[in-house]
């Protein structure tokens, strides 16, 4: 974790801190109290807000869950916005301060956060919003222009103290807060943000040249690009499904997209990424991904749906989701509008829930709607670039980074193309401390469709009021970025699936997994995948869908659709990120075991434990010969492991040691630091192929230039060293070893969670507890080998299942809770339900609402 106050800043918050309790005596306990308890929300009674029309009640549950019942949509929307700001003000400030490129506003200057202020005011999320914004109607911009002035009437009048503790302690550092109203180019800028820690922020381009350099591509791409294994784990779509909609072709023609579908071609580009490090914004999340399902008729005991979503997202303080429900009389059209799930603190609506006809849930797809073009700028002219045979004219926009601790401001001139903005100009010089001007030698243009039109806000509104699958699939129309894997219910008994998303049509020479060319038309995008053409079912023939990262079609879809689109482009690259498939599997036989499902069998799903890249890897090393007997009886204990990382699993505490150094054993060597090690699902596919060949180059260390290892000789090390970390670990006697000794969830709070003085640390984080689960497991706790430790980094963010016979026995839990305030009741109470995947009751009726109501607010104009 990226410290976000230097040493010096410490000392200073230390020394108020101290001198505070010292003035004060026993007052520095009421001090204390003050910062943690000041800004806490009015929850209870009645309150005026300026702006609302009509009354509108605010039902806070016994979890702090507040049920918003609203007379029209404007104060709906508008009394949504208040109450998210209520509890989760500081994370909405901290979320839209990041779009901004305005972190050092909050936190002071530091040389480590001014290269990531730098990059992202270089994408322009806000101006790509502002131009959304302008093209949205009147009633279009409704919902959020409502959402902003609810958020507005409640932190008008606050001073920053009075809004979050973050501010108290933060200003003790001599930063100083204006705190800007909140608009409706903030939630939008967010649903980008979103977007880039989807998609975006793990772009390989720059990493697939320098591997390829390093390594050359035979060998490169066997690690960095193993092949998707097409008939051995079960894609979403299955070849049934794209039958039933006429989106397959003949499996022969089939058979070269298949072979050809991961190859990559060199790109020139000599350059470094131009992305810096920014894994404290939500963990780092390469590898990250969600667990989706439904099932209908003989799959469930009811014969009607149920669904179930798990989005595994950065390990954050508070969890990045927030649970609220509304209920209007009249959505203005004469329907009542009632709608229950999750969604973000800078969004109104729900992003996935239910409402009274259907439900729906989301995982991500990482299809790449990104490209990096490689400019050529004119020598004499630093604002042109060529562009077929001619110089054009870049535009540009000047941008004054300002600090809040008073430092002085810096200015950074961005250039854009037609193409992009030129993200790699103004890099950072720590030694001279201040930005370097224009990157002439390699510039990169960014083409993203993030930062094209973009509609999503209307998308979420749209499945709200969605009654049934047509109405369904038209609101995804409006969802272009971050394109997800969308799972429905209905509670007539359908279920389905699509894919929604701006895709890119690349001509067949851009396959867009590598820097390329910018100075031609014959490298642009031809245009975008028509939505029909997106993978999507409707009631298989099998009454399921798994939708867990992993392939969303079968081979020969891609077939068709290259031959639908004219014949020449590259779909085998476009779709080129997806999840191996462990879960999928496990989530796919589970389903046909457990028939016919209920609540609690999808419980027991979402909880599962089985690990089964250990089946692909023990049987290896289960062939090994040790000389120490020590090691071989213990090399036989974990060979007869049942394979399920619970929290008090011992195996799972060995494999856990055991994989960690397989990882820097086959691979570190070779690549040293051109690309962080992850140990996650593109390893793991990676090392079952290597396992088949016992003298493949990788497994050769090439430190030791006296001889050649082979597949034996690493792993027998790798056992060897992972058996001796366990025993430093946790002792030498196994019956004491756990898995969640070493494998434990920390919840840390931006910024003040990472300021490295405990006092406050201990305050606004959460944890650590102990976990079971595992990466690729169906309980996502996802952990890092280049992290050092076996801590999850990615987790099951929230757990919603709904069940459409009968929607008041749904249930979720949050990973967190649903205060943003270290002083409230509900600001961790649910880390140790979701700890043990327990749920509460996800309530939808007035009669359920009224019986578990802690506290009501009633807003008046």
């Amino acid at each position: 974790m990226k410290k976000f106050l230097s040493g010096k800043v410490v000392k200073i918050i230390l020394l108020s801190i101290l001198g505070l309790v010292v003035l004060l005596g026993a007052g520095g306990t009421g001090y204390y109290f003050h910062i943690t308890r000041g800004p806490m929300p009015r929850i209870d009674g009645t309150l005026q807000a300026k702006g609302l029309t009509d009354r509108v009640e605010v039902i806070r549950d016994s979890n702090g869950v507040p049920h918003v019942y609203a007379k029209n949509m404007h104060d709906l929307f508008f009394a949504q916005g208040y109450a998210q700001a209520q509890d989760r003000w500081w994370q909405m400030e901290f979320f839209r301060h990041t779009c901004a490129g305005k972190i050092e506003e909050l936190t002071g200057k530091k040389p480590n956060l001014v290269s990531a202020d730098i990059y992202l005011r270089s994408l322009g999320l806000y101006q790509a919003c502002r131009r959304d914004y302008e093209k949205f109607t009147q009633a279009e911009r409704a919902v959020i222009d409502a959402f902003a002035e609810g958020v507005n009437a409640y932190i008008a009048g606050r001073s920053p103290g009075g809004l979050s503790v973050n501010y108290s302690i933060l200003g003790l550092t001599g930063v100083k807060f204006t705190i800007e109203p909140w608009t409706a180019l903030d939630t939008l800028a967010f649903s980008k943000l979103m977007a880039w820690d989807l998609g975006l922020s793990r772009d390989p381009e720059v990493t697939w040249t320098k591997l390829h350099r390093l390594l050359g591509k035979e060998m490169a791409e066997r690690w960095f690009l193993p092949p998707w294994p097409f008939g051995k784990k079960p894609t979403v779509l299955l070849e049934e499904d794209a039958r039933a909609i006429g989106m397959n072709v003949a499996s022969s023609a089939a058979d070269g997209m298949a072979v050809s579908f991961r190859t990559c071609e060199f790109s020139g580009y000599p350059g470094d990424d131009p992305v810096p490090d920014l894994g404290w914004l939500n963990g780092g999340l390469e590898g990250a991904g969600s667990n989706s399902w439904v099932a209908t008729g003989p799959m469930t005991r009811s014969g009607k749906p149920l669904l179930e979503n798990d989005p595994h997202l950065g390990i954050q303080m508070p969890s990045i989701w927030y649970e609220v429900a509304l209920h209007c009389a009249d959505d203005g059209s004469g329907r009542p509008f009632d709608v229950a799930g999750f969604t973000f603190a800078a969004n109104p609506g729900v992003v996935v829930g239910h409402n009274r006809d259907i439900a729906w849930g989301t995982t991500n797809v990482y299809p790449d709607v990104n490209d990096l073009y490689m400019i050529k700028v004119n020598p004499d002219n630093p604002l042109q670039y060529q562009w077929n045979g001619a110089w054009r004219a870049m535009t540009v926009r000047q941008e004054v980074i300002t600090f809040g601790n008073g430092k002085p401001a810096v200015s950074i001139t961005v250039r854009e193309t037609h193409l992009g903005p030129i993200i790699n100009d103004n890099k950072y010089d720590a030694s001279a401390d201040k930005p370097g001007g224009f990157n002439n030698a390699d510039p990169l243009a960014l083409r993203w469709t993030a930062l094209e039109t973009g509609r999503i806000v209307h998308a979420i509104i749209g499945l709200n009021k969605a009654r049934n699958w047509e109405e369904f699939r038209v609101a995804l129309r409006n969802w272009d970025v971050p394109s997800q894997s969308i799972i429905y219910a209905d509670t007539k008994g359908n279920i389905g699936y699509q894919m929604p998303g701006r895709i890119p049509v690349r001509p067949a020479n851009l396959n867009g997994q590598v820097p390329t060319p910018g100075w031609g038309s014959e490298y642009e995008w031809k245009g975008y995948i028509p939505y029909d053409l997106l993978p999507r079912a409707y009631n298989p023939a099998r009454n399921f869908i798994v939708a867990a990262n992993q392939e969303a079609a079968p081979a020969s879809y891609y077939a068709m659709l290259n031959a639908r689109l004219g014949g020449n482009a590259d779909f085998g690259s476009t779709f080129n990120k997806w999840n191996y498939g462990y879960r999928g599997e496990r989530i796919g036989e589970l389903m046909t075991k457990l028939a016919p499902h209920t609540v609690d069998t999808y419980r027991a799903i979402a909880g599962d434990n089985r690990y089964l890249p250990a089946d692909e890897i023990l049987p290896y090393l289960a062939a090994l010969k040790f000389d120490d007997l020590a090691l071989t009886e213990a090399r036989d204990w974990l060979v007869g492991w049942d394979r399920v990382a619970t929290e008090q699993s011992p195996h799972a505490a060995l494999f856990g040691c055991f994989w960690m150094k397989l990882m820097i054993n086959l691979f570190k060597e070779e690549l040293g630091d051109t690309v962080k090690l992850d140990g996650t699902d593109r390893e793991m596919r990676a090392v079952a192929l290597l396992l088949e060949n016992a003298r493949d180059a990788w497994w050769d260390d090439p430190s030791t230039k006296d001889r050649t290892e082979t597949r034996d000789d690493i792993l027998a090390r790798s056992f060897r060293e992972g058996h001796v970390a366990a025993v430093e670990a946790m002792g030498g006697n196994r019956a004491r070893w756990e898995w969640g000794k070493l494998h434990k969830a920390r919840f840390v709070s931006n910024p003040l969670g990472a300021s490295g003085i405990g006092l406050i640390e201990k305050l606004v984080n959460g944890g650590p507890v102990p976990i079971g689960g595992s990466t690729e497991c169906v309980n996502s706790q996802m952990w890092y080998v280049h992290n050092g430790n076996y801590e999850a980094r990615s987790i099951p963010s929230m757990r919603m299942i709904i069940d459409m016979a009968d929607p008041e026995k749904s249930v979720c839990i949050n990973s967190t809770g649903q205060s943003g305030h270290p002083g409230s009741p509900w600001y961790e109470n649910m880390i140790t339900a979701w700890r043990n995947a327990e749920y509460h009751p996800m309530l939808w009726t007035r009669e359920q609402v009224d019986g578990d109501a802690a506290h009501r607010l009633v807003l008046t104009p």
